[in-house]
């Protein structure tokens, strides 16, 4: 069969290439055409586009790259058609993916599929219309996300198991923590993380503050910032010079597999950090933080923001966003999580609530297996 999948981020591109990979073992027929990353293109198929020519965050840069973005759009519409696939399948990245699903559709091309659904329960809820309408199956990550579609909305999904948690088991057990590649001779006991985003707006936002609030720890800890894939290493120089804070590229779960703490840009690496059992503070800068965070109140559905919190229902880790984003505040955060500090082991305990909740399931191999079977 032939597969059309669209990933716009780097963690699409990585749980994408997982998927690929399940769907070609299941499927040895199996044809790939896909918006997506290197991950996806060292599995099988043609790479359309580089996921970086699509991620734009925010109004501002959505705005001032609006035409790359529609151009891109009409693009990928008009390869879909062409190429006449068995299905697409979207992965998250919702404001260009739900657009296409719209249009494959209304011009009956090929059934839909989403893998990893759009987080429609924090915001944007009204988007569930254009779900019902244009999406053939959602396979859903995250257990509470079955409550909100099927019990409130009335539309059935498949719960497939996470997938960070099934990619982060699998790193760890094909790689001896002790044998994890850092390109310095890294101790557990002291290194901190520093995982600052995977745009450049969130790097520029979140990262000063992270280096700033660990500096005083330069002489007892390892600082080592997680490179995203997507950027060019060039382009953190400007933030890390004068600084103890080292960077490595593509090596985040070796990374956290050493590390003791970490600081944390929300998104799936909350989650991540957690999976490794890495105590972390959630840091996220927003501009005009006072009005962001009055406003939060009442645009925002969810009580939290990071995955670990929202899978939890609970406060596992500390979340400082807009105003409550501070340097001082960050440190006074990360030294509670170090060895010795008041708040460590508590985390580490939550943490295994986590992992239960999320269970065993491996989700590339149940979504692919649902997937094929649907198809066929």
């Amino acid at each position: 069969m032939k597969y059309y999948l669209i990933a716009g981020e780097a963690s699409g591109d990585l749980h994408a290439s997982h998927l690929m990979r399940e769907l070609l073992r299941q499927d040895s027929d199996a044809e790939f055409r896909f918006f997506g990353g290197d991950m996806m293109t060292s599995v099988a198929g043609t790479r359309v586009k580089h996921y970086r020519e699509l991620a734009y965050m925010g109004f501002i840069p959505v705005l001032l790259h609006l035409r790359t973005i529609l151009h891109n759009m009409h693009f990928c519409k008009q390869d879909i058609a062409q190429w006449k696939p068995d299905v697409v399948i979207l992965v998250d990245y919702p404001g260009f993916n739900l657009d296409i699903a719209r249009y494959v559709k209304s011009h009956a091309i090929c059934p839909v599929y989403y893998y990893i659904s759009p987080k429609i329960w924090a915001w944007k809820e009204h988007r569930i219309k254009n779900i019902k309408r244009d999406v053939d199956e959602l396979f859903s990550i995250l257990p509470f996300e079955v409550d909100f579609f099927e019990k409130k909305h009335h539309y059935p999904i498949h719960y497939v198991g996470n997938p960070t948690a099934s990619e982060v088991r699998q790193f760890l057990g094909e790689n001896c923590v002790s044998e994890s590649r850092l390109p310095f001779e890294g101790d557990r006991r002291r290194l901190i993380a520093l995982l600052a985003g995977s745009r450049k707006q969130e790097i520029q936002e979140n990262l000063p503050a992270m280096i700033e609030a660990t500096r005083h720890l330069a002489g007892q800890y390892d600082l080592v910032l997680a490179g995203a894939p997507s950027i060019d290493p060039a382009y953190y120089e400007r933030f890390l010079k004068d600084s103890e804070v080292r960077l490595v590229v593509n090596e985040t779960y070796p990374l956290l597999a050493k590390a003791t703490a970490a600081l944390v840009t929300s998104g799936t690496a909350t989650l991540e950090t957690c999976m490794f059992r890495v105590p972390q503070v959630v840091c996220y800068k927003t501009p005009m933080p006072h009005l962001f965070g009055f406003l939060r109140k009442f645009f925002l559905k969810v009580p939290y923001v990071s995955l670990v919190n929202l899978i939890a229902n609970r406060e596992v880790v500390k979340e400082l966003v807009a105003n409550t984003f501070s340097v001082e505040a960050i440190r006074q955060e990360l030294e509670a999580l170090l060895p010795g500090g008041g708040k460590r082991e508590e985390m580490l305990a939550d943490y295994e609530d986590i992992h239960r909740l999320l269970g065993e399931s491996d989700a590339p191999v149940k979504a692919a297996t649902i997937m094929i079977e649907k198809l066929k």
